[in-house]
């Protein structure tokens, strides 16, 4: 059966140690989706996306952070050293996935259709540096991005996660 309104459940993703994971896994969850990095002046927002996965505590919402070596080469770690970077160093529990690209030729299949208006009928927004942030309803549909320079604990953020989680999926 296909969806009417374009939506992320179609893609795989590979998770650190090589196993496919898809997207459909997360199915009538609110999602914020990260390319990350651990060599970037925004690193420290880690953090942040840690804090507010703690803050909203809720069942219905997940984070998923995309490493990404796409700009100034600001990711050199591979595999468990990303996991293991993102966890002792900013707390992180949410799901960090393999490396990936974001942009350019080899962009990752998700990124295309997140950062394009054709694909995913609702915005055009390419990361344009690390901590680019996308946010997706219940129904895997994107509803809005933030870029890098957002904070993952504005109040702009959270109050659209907020108005997200209590609209009933479909």
């Amino acid at each position: 059966m296909q969806e009417s309104i374009p939506n992320i459940y179609p893609f795989k993703v590979k998770k650190i140690n090589g196993e496919d994971q898809p997207l459909s896994a997360y199915r009538n969850k609110v999602v914020l989706i990260v390319n990350t990095a651990s060599a970037c002046g925004f690193t420290p927002q880690l953090k942040e996306l840690q804090q507010l996965k703690d803050e909203i505590n809720h069942p219905d919402f997940e984070i998923l952070g995309f490493p990404t070596n796409d700009f100034g080469q600001q990711e050199p770690l591979d595999g468990n050293d990303i996991t293991s970077f993102c966890e002792v160093n900013y707390g992180v529990q949410f799901p960090v996935f393999d490396k990936i690209m974001v942009r350019g030729k080899l962009m990752h299949p998700l990124y295309q259709f997140l950062s394009d208006k054709k694909q995913n009928h609702k915005l055009s927004s390419k990361p344009r540096w690390n901590f680019h942030k996308y946010l997706l309803n219940r129904n895997g549909e994107l509803v809005d991005f933030y870029l890098p320079f957002t904070k993952p604990l504005s109040t702009k953020i959270k109050k659209k996660i907020q108005q997200l989680l209590n609209q009933n999926a479909r």
